[in-house]
């Protein structure tokens, strides 16, 4: 067992399956939640808010805070003050968290604040249940197969591409949206039709954005029909006009954090095995 002292400090069920996962290398505990909102099978101890014992890491969730500021723990009854967690922690712990704030390195000044989402480890392992979360979305908001459709990926990254592939397996009609002579060379990889992001329109049934910036203004979704579904899962602020798309009469689903939503176990996994190899890489800050 690895000598560093774990605490989970609130969050959702993907925390629940990133402390089982961390379990297995550190000694790892929970607060933050219901006993209640835990799997049965799950044994992992809770911290005791009395021992002297003292965290040396604290892995918070997406966001860490909620608008009270105080940490986010939907699956908790209770209140989690930051002033509480700060009681818990070694004088300069190793804080992870997803979307970290200013609030939240106010609060710990002598803390290493560490944001998951920025690696890059992560967000590879994490391309594929996002876009099988947003092809499961399609499925249910479509009133037609997949098989056949006009289908339009707007970017050919880490998400675009796994989406091409799941895609191609449904036998869509793709296109990727690309803005670069390296994207369309992608999409030819791919197998799948390049046409430029200053170009688009037609008649698609539905359109993934993975872009990170506005790509659908009002001029650009007044050229796609009413029937249209748009997903964007790009995160803030998005690449969609999405008042625009509502004036227009056109339906845009935003959807953000969705391994959380429809791959849980996966995606808490994937944030354990990327905490695991930071701290690896920081062995020397942890006292």
């Amino acid at each position: 067992m690895n000598k560093y002292r774990i605490l989970i400090a609130g969050g959702d069920m993907r925390q629940i399956y990133c402390a089982k996962r961390l379990s297995q290398e550190f000694e790892t505990k929970l607060i933050g939640f219901d006993r209640d909102s835990l799997p049965d099978e799950f044994e992992l101890p809770f911290a005791d808010i009395s021992s002297p014992k003292k965290y040396d890491c604290a892995v918070l969730p997406v966001p860490p805070l909620d608008d009270k500021g105080n940490i986010y723990t939907p699956c908790s009854s209770e209140t989690l003050t930051l002033q509480a967690l700060q009681g818990l922690l070694t004088e300069k712990p190793v804080i992870f968290a997803g979307k970290a704030n200013e609030k939240l390195k106010k609060a710990f000044p002598n803390a290493i604040i560490s944001d998951y989402l920025l690696s890059e480890e992560l967000n590879i392992k994490n391309a594929v249940p996002t876009a099988e979360g947003a092809v499961q979305l399609a499925l249910e908001e479509l009133p037609v197969t997949l098989n056949g459709l006009k289908v339009l990926v707007v970017g050919m990254g880490r998400i675009g591409t796994a989406l091409v592939r799941i895609l191609q397996g449904f036998g869509a009609d793709i296109s990727a949206a690309v803005h670069s002579p390296r994207g369309a060379a992608k999409a030819r990889l791919y197998g799948v039709k390049a046409v430029p992001t200053k170009r688009l329109g037609n008649n698609y049934g539905l359109v993934f954005n993975t872009a990170p910036k506005l790509i659908f203004d009002r001029s650009t979704l007044e050229k796609f029909d009413d029937r249209t579904l748009f997903i964007d899962l790009a995160s803030k602020p998005g690449g969609i006009d999405f008042e625009a798309a509502l004036n227009l009469g056109l339906k845009v689903i935003w959807a953000l954090g969705l391994p959380g939503k429809t791959a849980p176990v996966t995606s808490g996994e994937i944030i354990a095995e990327t905490i695991s190899s930071m701290l690896a890489e920081r062995s020397d800050d942890i006292e």
